[in-house]
């Protein structure tokens, strides 16, 4: 048989990031406890203070460690966000005019991209939303930060002609978002159904997502239906495994 080729080595950066990022996810330093500078690590590992420097920029860049001037790079705090979908979907408080993500966070900064189109229902799309493979839909897609970090995707498909002309086609949805503006357009959602599932990020995922080596996703996808048990969006989110803590309540 030919020999086997070696695998390539990743860059020395990439190596040194590697360790300190399983000692950080071992718990070998926890939220707060400082790590390694450039300097132990140029020490450590024979390298420049480039290559330390570029090391521990990849771990900013995953959002696991902060840099105080004067002080060193620490590992950073980040308390799970509970979601619980039985308590955010409910109308108390959309229809109140808060936001899903108030019942999630309780405070926490929270700030979100908006991109808006008009596209053609992919098959994955129209089947749940009972239109037309091809049909135009609206869709909403969104990164979603907390406290600076990139925790969500998110991607809503609406019948384009049910919101058009509508503030659901609009940067702002106002409060109570696209729910309060369905139920202003007589279709409400009154039932929600979710699918999870878990998986590996694919690579686009895991850079917009800035998840670190070995990290999965959450993938939900959810389908509002109104009175008459008709659809009126399917909502695609993708969630940083280790940014979640996913809550039910239920009664017997």
């Amino acid at each position: 048989m030919p020999e086997q080729p070696e695998a390539k080595q990743p860059p020395i950066y990439r190596q040194i990031a590697a360790e300190l990022r399983s000692d950080i996810q071992s718990g070998l330093y926890r939220p707060g406890q400082r790590i390694p500078g450039e300097n132990k690590l140029m020490e450590q590992w024979g390298v420049s203070r480039n290559t330390a420097r570029d090391a521990l920029a990849v771990l900013r860049e995953e959002g696991l460690t902060d840099t105080r001037r004067g002080a060193g790079v620490f590992v950073r705090k980040f308390n799970l966000i509970p979601r619980n979908a039985a308590e955010r979907l409910s109308r108390k408080h959309w229809g109140a005019g808060r936001s899903m993500w108030d019942a999630d966070l309780q405070g926490r900064p929270h700030a979100e991209g908006v991109d808006i189109r008009e596209l053609e229902a992919p098959e994955r799309i129209a089947g749940p939303l009972g239109v037309p493979i091809g049909s135009p839909v609206l869709c909403r897609s969104r990164v979603h930060r907390v406290e600076g970090r990139p925790v969500q995707t998110s991607a809503s498909y609406l019948p384009a002609g049910l919101v058009a002309g509508s503030r659901i086609a609009e940067q702002d949805t106002g409060p109570g978002g696209i729910y309060a503006r369905l139920e202003e357009l007589g279709r409400a959602p009154e039932r929600f159904r979710e699918e999870v599932r878990a998986r590996m990020p694919l690579g686009e995922e895991a850079k917009t997502l800035k998840l670190a080596s070995g990290t999965p996703v959450i993938n939900i996808v959810r389908v509002a239906f109104d009175a008459d048990g008709v659809p009126v969006e399917v909502n695609e989110m993708l969630l940083d495994a280790n940014s979640y803590l996913l809550q039910y309540d239920f009664t017997s």
